[in-house]
């Protein structure tokens, strides 16, 4: 439960620091931290699956420094990606 809440954070803020640093890719704040959830959550998981020394630790419940700066990392660019996706297609489409 933990890295799921480590990734929808981390994706939020990583949605809003996109959002915010780039008219292109900015959805508003709401939209911005709702495409970052996603992404965030999305990504992380995959991460998660990928990296097997990430998913032991975080299923053996020994979640480390490494594996939480892993999730937030993944998180944070998970929900950076999608919105800077998801702004780029609305903004054209404008």
């Amino acid at each position: 439960m933990e890295q799921i809440l480590i990734n929808l954070i981390a994706g939020a803020a990583g949605g809003n620091a996109i959002g915010k640093s780039s008219p292109t890719f900015d959805l508003g704040t709401l939209g911005n931290t709702i495409a970052g959830l996603i992404g965030g959550g999305v990504l992380g998981q995959i991460i998660t699956m990928l990296w097997p020394a990430v998913a032991a630790s975080i299923q053996g419940g020994s979640l480390d420094i490494g594996s939480i700066i892993t999730q937030v990392i993944g998180g944070g660019a998970g929900g950076a990606i999608l919105t800077a996706i998801v702004g780029a297609i609305k903004n054209k489409a404008a």
